[in-house]
């Protein structure tokens, strides 16, 4: 799930999985973050879902994929578009 917050000059994302699914660590890597893994770690937070704010800047469009443990690659179903290869969300 995307969360967003617009800011003055940027947007604060929330990229959201439910915990443990799929279990280990998990990362949103993208354009924003030059696709490195361990960047933007998803944390446990309450409620059973882990989760990491971002900030990005706004009126852009960015693309995104998650890392799980395994080199395990998947999509978010809640991206504003995807492209066959990546999530796209536009701030």
């Amino acid at each position: 799930m995307l969360e967003r917050k617009l800011r003055k000059d940027s947007t604060d994302v929330t990229f959201t999985l439910p915990a443990g699914v799929p279990p280990g660590p998990v990362s949103v890597v993208g354009d924003f973050n030059g696709w490195t893994p361990g960047t933007h770690e998803l944390k446990d937070r309450r409620g059973g879902v882990r989760a990491v704010t971002v900030s990005l800047p706004s009126g852009q469009r960015h693309a995104f994929r998650y890392l799980a443990a395994g080199d395990h690659w998947f999509d978010d179903d809640t991206a504003d578009a995807h492209d066959g290869r990546n999530g796209h969300i536009h701030t």
